[in-house]
């Protein structure tokens, strides 16, 4: 059975999902091997912060004896990672920081349940930015995480470990989270599909916030059809989230393969954005090909593009200030003492927190700050209403909207961690979804002269995931077999 498990984890997670309904393999075989491959994959990735033991083995099984009694799933055994800034009942939640401590949910956040309740079995939490915050997943205070495609190539972030895991094949399947890009991006760096669905369409509940009006659980997958049915688990409403969405999710499904003829695709007007050679064939490639396949691809031009990486990380700090205001030691997290409560808070928050995390709490207290919200948060969020304007106008003359997912491929290790700036640029196309919390998808567009992987974004106005879902099948058919990534775990 093991020589069965390895060749189904090496593939996508549907067909393993049929494999145990069938009971052509044993979903406590298929954990077995994915918790070998994890613990191979913390060791050469630094991709787990945490890998279970027995209670995998012993969920699985109960897969297995549920299977045997008739019941269907439509993950059936799937193995599956979760970032480390949601919860996993059992599990320790660091979200990549010291702040935390030692904290062990007594239950699954809603999204990890619902999958759950679909048949995956939790192999392990992934590494992250700390507390969600950065783009290349050098920020965890356990170190950075090392891209399947090359070691000395960041995977992106935050949710790096999560792409790390998938694109090595220690499972087929992940859960990450997007704040401004941090699913998407890491897509695009490991070769993968990810995808940040319409706000409100998952549960935030049992996800450690850092920017409450943009948080976004999400999957990352080796293929359209598996995020597809790893969103259907996902989504739909909660009421312990009052910013779900009410109602049943739409069929995520239906339109897989119905084509693109007669779509409307808007193309990106990017110059300016210092996109590289290979990303810009990568994209023209893709826009030809949509366009061969009957769709009708215009160019598009967003006037406040540039405008969206201001307002962003304005907004998105003010958030975490307020929201890591709970941190200090008395109330949560880990606790340093100090001569008082006020040394005790100091000493607590300046040890917990890594660069970033107080930079980002610096500036966004500073933006709520007396004298200065007006000029600086009020007017972020006034340019956030005006960039959801454009995108709705963008999305009557066209059905959705193709950009690059990042500048350019992944870049080395430590490239711009002495360059804040630098790196938030990193996020430029994927910001504009995030503020009008609008569903956005990175899907692979082939390999750069490096050998490094490309992805292209899809975006779409709110509850469009079905439609992009399809575009992105549509591209990943006429794509074929992807090659596997040099540090494949097997």
């Amino acid at each position: 059975m093991t020589g069965i498990a390895d060749r189904l984890l090496d593939g996508p997670a549907h067909r393993l999902a049929v494999a145990v309904s069938t009971r052509e393999v044993r979903a406590r075989d298929v954990t077995g091997a994915a918790l070998g491959r994890a613990a191979r994959s913390r060791e050469r990735h630094g991709a787990f912060l945490h890998v279970a033991g027995e209670d995998a083995i012993e969920a699985a099984a109960e897969v297995d004896r549920r299977i045997a009694a008739g019941e269907t799933f439509p993950l059936a055994g799937v193995p599956i990672a979760v970032k480390d800034n949601v919860h996993v009942a059992g599990m320790p939640t660091t979200a990549g920081s010291r702040v935390l401590g030692a904290i062990v949910p007594p239950c699954d956040a809603t999204c990890v349940a619902q999958l759950r309740a679909a048949g995956c079995v939790v192999v392990g939490k992934t590494s992250c930015d700390e507390l969600g915050m950065g783009s290349s997943n050098e920020t965890s205070a356990f170190g950075p995480v090392r891209n399947p495609w090359n070691p000395d190539r960041v995977p992106g972030g935050s949710s790096g470990g999560s792409a790390a895991a998938v694109a090595a094949r220690a499972v087929p399947l992940a859960v990450g989270t997007d704040t401004g890009g941090s699913i998407r991006l890491p897509a695009a760096f490991c070769g993968l599909v990810g995808l940040r669905p319409t706000y409100g369409r998952v549960s935030r509940s049992g996800l450690v916030a850092y920017a409450s009006s943009f948080d976004q659980a999400g999957p990352i997958a080796r293929d359209v059809r598996d995020a597809a049915l790893a969103l259907a688990a996902m989504a739909g409403a909660d009421p312990s989230d009052a910013t779900s969405l009410p109602g049943p999710p739409p069929d995520l499904l239906s339109r897989l393969d119905a084509g693109v003829a007669g779509l409307r695709v808007g193309l990106l007007d990017h110059a300016g954005e210092g996109v590289d050679p290979d990303t810009e064939a990568a994209l023209a490639s893709t826009a030809g090909l949509l366009a061969s396949r009957g769709a009708s691809v215009v160019p598009l031009r967003l006037p406040r593009l540039s405008l969206g990486i201001a307002a962003y990380y304005l907004i998105s700090a003010a958030e975490a200030s307020s929201n890591l205001a709970r941190f200090d030691g008395v109330r949560f997290g880990a606790r340093v003492a100090g001569d008082g409560p006020g040394a005790l808070v100091r000493a607590t928050r300046a040890t917990g927190f890594g660069d970033e995390v107080k930079r980002r709490i610096l500036l966004g207290t500073f933006a709520l700050s007396a004298g200065h919200r007006e000029a600086w948060y009020e007017r972020a969020q006034r340019v956030r209403a005006r960039i959801a304007l454009d995108l709705a106008d963008a999305f009557r003359a066209c059905d959705l909207l193709l950009s690059p997912t990042a500048p350019g491929p992944a870049f080395p290790i430590g490239e711009k961690s002495g360059d804040p700036l630098s790196l938030y640029l990193t996020d430029v196309f994927t910001v504009p979804a995030s503020l009008a919390g609008l569903p956005a998808l990175s899907v692979p567009a082939g390999l750069s002269r490096e050998q490094l992987p490309v992805g292209v974004q899809l975006a779409g106005p709110a509850g469009s995931e079905s439609l992009l879902l399809g575009v992105a099948r549509e591209l990943e058919a006429a794509a074929g077999p992807r090659p596997d990534p040099p540090g494949v775990i097997r």
